[in-house]
């Protein structure tokens, strides 16, 4: 079977040939007909995410997938063969630049009727980063206002129009030529990113999506109210993160040194800080496929590249110049 994999950190992705895929009995086998891309592709082949998050080398990467299912395991009940599906398979079983792949049925959805292979493959991991930082851990409520940077990116993109459909005043960061874009997408308040302070325009907010870290995270407490939250994609991980993926005391140590920093700024702002690694789970993914169903949400879709340029599709996305996502087709 055709893959994309690295052999170590750091190294390039390249074409392989390996195994075909072992499909469990609480599986499903998805031919692969398009697969997103994100930047927690190019991190993990940096090596950036391999203190908590470990994985072995040669890897395939790819942790979007749209596509039709061509078995399933004894268990399976859910889906059948023929069904049209889209997944962020669970972390250590990712994979989905490839042929094709078996992901546990309950981190599998069926997509949208109304979506594209290339639409439905755009939106499992940055929709579920979005729900789960703005309903699950944020619970946004109507007449809050909620900051999220980055408007025109991959979770951006997503998570202003979820924002929206949720009652809330929306603020989002962007080039000024991103503008109208974000306007249409549902933002209320766009700061252009390359001449205005969004700490100096913005203030009393509830909640602040944060995509990139550093000193923009940390300015970002500043804009909230008190008791208000900022959660970060991009930040350092912190003590609650630690224990919730089961890591080892040594590890817990390093992860609460590393974010010290950033929650003695939020305690001494009457605020809150939460770093948001998202999870799989098709359940959120379901009711995220209804959403699209309903035309709340909009898949956003860049560029697209063929499954045999799928390295030049990851290089592209490090400039971040595309809006929304990034697509590989026709595995």
């Amino acid at each position: 079977m055709r893959t994309f994999i690295f052999d170590d950190y750091k190294q390039p992705l390249h074409g392989a040939d390996v195994p075909e895929p072992v499909v469990g009995d609480h599986d499903v086998l998805v031919a692969v007909a398009a697969a997103g891309l994100n930047q927690l592709d190019e991190k993990l082949r940096l090596g950036e995410f391999k203190l908590i998050l470990p994985y072995r080398t040669p890897l395939t990467l790819g942790h979007d997938v749209a596509g039709t299912v061509i078995a399933v395991g004894a268990a399976v009940r859910r889906f059948a063969v023929g069904d049209e599906v889209f997944s962020r398979p669970r972390d250590h079983r990712i994979g989905t630049f490839a042929e094709r792949i078996a992901i546990d049925e309950s981190d599998v959805a069926h997509a949208p009727a109304n979506t594209s292979p290339v639409e439905a493959a755009s939106l499992p991991l940055v929709a579920l980063t979005a729900w789960q930082a703005l309903v699950e851990r944020g619970d946004v409520q109507a007449g809050q206002k909620v900051l999220i940077h980055a408007g025109s990116g991959g979770v951006g993109t997503i998570a202003i129009q979820l924002a929206k459909h949720l009652g809330a005043h929306v603020a989002t960061t962007a080039s000024a030529a991103n503008g109208d874009f974000v306007r249409e997408l549902g933002a209320d308040v766009v700061i252009d990113h390359r001449t205005q302070d969004f700490a100096q325009e913005l203030s009393g907010y509830d909640l602040v999506l944060d995509s990139l870290g550093g000193e923009n995270l940390e300015r970002s407490l500043t804009v909230l109210r008190p008791g208000g939250k900022a959660i970060s994609i991009s930040g350092a991980p912190d003590p609650a993160f630690a224990r919730a993926a089961g890591l080892n005391p040594v590890l817990r140590l390093v992860i609460a040194a590393i974010s010290r920093k950033i929650r003695r700024q939020a305690k001494r702002l009457g605020v809150t800080y939460e770093f948001l690694f998202m999870r799989a789970d098709g359940q959120q993914l379901r009711r995220i496929a209804d959403l699209v169903r309903d035309d709340v949400i909009r898949p956003v879709v860049g560029a697209t590249f063929p499954f045999d340029e799928t390295p030049q599709a990851l290089e592209s996305i490090t400039t971040g110049r595309v809006r929304g996502k990034t697509v590989v087709t026709g595995a």
